[in-house]
């Protein structure tokens, strides 16, 4: 196919990369090898050189091997941005196992859900959430939980002395790390096109899925970006880390690109405007992948020119589009550069980016990266490719595409066609081969750079007795790009305030899911045969929003 977006490469960006056919946990013991003394990690003040962390996967590897786990094996991880996190990633890999990545904040049903696909029987989680595993444990395969603390390598004497084996089904982190020491783990052959990754999405239909990534699949995405960031060098960045690593893109742009690049990586357990200005200024990153909401906070503080964050050169923007007057600022203030780009889940996750050198359109998504294709079909068959300038999905292809859905043939089926990913997104493409995101086929919220579908929403929603019909959309929040609002119709004779709608989904979402705004109706618009219209309910909202800036 023709490729006009290749002459706009910029210099050093190679069309096509001969990709290196290694199991992912690899490129952690090939940094180690060449970068023992580096700094690997800095949290909260400790820092951890990759010759420790190397060991400490080496030794959680063989931990996992003593009990019990096995190649295939679905292990979830349920932890924020923490040393931990990285080393368990790398030591479930080196078994030959699958990763399962979890969010810290999801409840009880959402929790029980994905557990229960997966299959996962070993879950590795932050010490708090233990009330909620205990809670789902009885539903689920789980079996086995192993509990860890946020400053576990911070703290001289660990935590093996808080709960022990005596606890069936409990186990320490800092104990199976014990256990490790005793013995090497076993080397087992670990396949390049292995299932690595269980990344939970909700796909095309709102039902979430787990996307089957594969080494090779991730260290591809991993080195196509790289190759992208011309002029990074090898043992000299410093990445910001604080996008978190159980979702896709900070796994991979952050923890994993990183940990290629050998970079220090600055880790921050979550982001918090005052904790990121001070650790910018203490640590002095180079590198900065994030989301528009934290460009955002940061150049909105009020005292952000307190700071030095001159250090940041290279910044990433992805999840959600950047308003234009935020990226200059930013710009401004730091000296560095962003690029925005593009990416799903289904992709491990980047497809597409703006160059950093070479020519840049501010409000596109860029280009594809090398041994990318990326083309626009129409959309009632999506069988014609349409020319440049015609709205239609977006589809890709190149070795970051996924293998398919996890037990689901039928959607891998409807999502992967004839060697093409079908996004689910509505693009368009310039003449020069630059592409534009114009509209969200699948009716996806993106709030503060987290992906929430309506149907799980309005799932939720209709747990409360009081209410009789409910239809969820995203409206434009000045500091999210997105809020959830929900629509909402009592039964009769039912009363209820829009606090009580939103902490009644508080208690059953993750909190960025729940509705920041509540509109009660009468009825909701519908179609003849009685299907909600969520499109005549975000048509009068742009209204209503239209006719507040007149």
């Amino acid at each position: 196919m023709e490729r006009p977006w290749l002459k706009f490469y910029e210099e050093g960006v190679p069309p096509h990369i001969d990709y290196p056919r290694i199991p992912l946990y690899q490129i952690l013991d090939d940094t180690a090898k060449d970068f023992p003394d580096l700094d690997a990690v800095i949290f909260r003040g400790k820092r951890i050189r990759y010759g420790e962390l190397a060991a400490w996967t080496r030794d959680l590897a063989s931990g996992l091997h003593q009990i019990g786990l096995k190649k295939g094996d679905r292990v979830a991880i349920m932890l924020p941005n923490c040393p931990q996190y990285i080393s368990v990633y790398y030591a479930i890999l080196k078994l030959g196992g699958v990763v399962v990545n979890v969010n810290p904040m999801y409840v009880e049903r959402e929790l029980e859900f994905q557990l229960q696909d997966a299959g996962a029987q070993t879950i590795v989680a932050a010490r708090d959430l233990l009330p909620r595993l205990e809670a789902v444990k009885g539903k689920t395969p789980l079996k086995t939980m192993i509990l860890t603390d946020l400053d576990e390598h911070i703290r001289k004497e660990g935590s093996a002395g808080r709960r022990t084996d005596a606890t069936p089904g409990i186990l320490e982190y800092a104990e199976l790390l014990k256990r490790g020491i005793s013995q090497a783990p076993p080397i087992l052959p670990v396949d390049p096109d292995d299932v690595a990754l269980l990344q939970y999405t909700g796909g095309t239909t709102g039902f979430s899925k787990g996307a089957m990534l594969t080494h090779f699949n991730l260290v591809s995405d991993v080195v196509q970006c790289v190759s992208w960031n011309v002029g990074a060098e090898r043992g000299k960045e410093r990445m910001l880390a604080v996008l978190p690593f159980f979702h896709v893109y900070g796994m991979t742009v952050t923890m994993n690109e990183a940990i290629y690049l050998a970079a220090t990586i600055i880790l921050l357990p979550r982001f918090q405007v005052d904790d990121c200005l001070e650790a910018i200024n203490a640590y002095r990153p180079t590198r900065f992948p994030g989301v528009p909401t934290m460009y955002i906070g940061l150049i909105n503080h009020p005292r952000v020119k307190e700071y030095n964050i001159s250090s940041i050169k290279v910044c990433s923007s992805g999840s959600a589009p950047l308003p234009i007057e935020a990226l200059k600022r930013f710009e401004e203030l730091t000296g560095g550069k962003i690029s925005e780009g593009y990416g799903l889940t289904e992709a491990s996750p980047v497809t597409h980016a703006n160059p950093f050198s070479g020519k840049r359109k501010v409000g596109s998504i860029g280009l594809p990266r090398p041994d990318t294709d990326a083309k626009v079909v129409d959309l009632e068959t999506g069988e014609k490719d349409l020319p440049p300038g015609e709205e239609g999905e977006l589809c890709i292809r190149g070795p970051q595409v996924m293998k398919g859905y996890w037990n689901r043939p039928e959607e891998t089926a409807r999502t992967l066609r004839n060697g093409w990913l079908y996004t689910g997104d509505i693009a368009k493409m310039d003449e020069e081969g630059y592409f534009y995101i114009v509209d969200r086929k699948k009716d996806m919220i993106i709030c503060g750079g987290y992906n929430v579908y309506p149907r799980e929403v309005e799932e939720a929603l209709y747990l409360n007795p009081k209410i009789l019909e409910a239809s969820v959309l995203g409206v434009p929040d000045p500091y999210r790009g997105e809020t959830v609002k929900a629509f909402i119709v009592l039964k009769p004779g039912e009363k209820a305030t829009a606090e009580e709608i939103i902490e009644f989904c508080r208690q059953n979402l993750a909190r960025f899911k729940a509705p920041t705004q509540v509109e009660f109706r009468k009825e909701l618009p519908k179609s003849h045969v009685g299907k909600v219209l969520r499109k005549v309910l975000r048509e009068e909202e742009e209204r209503k929003s239209s006719n507040r800036s007149n």
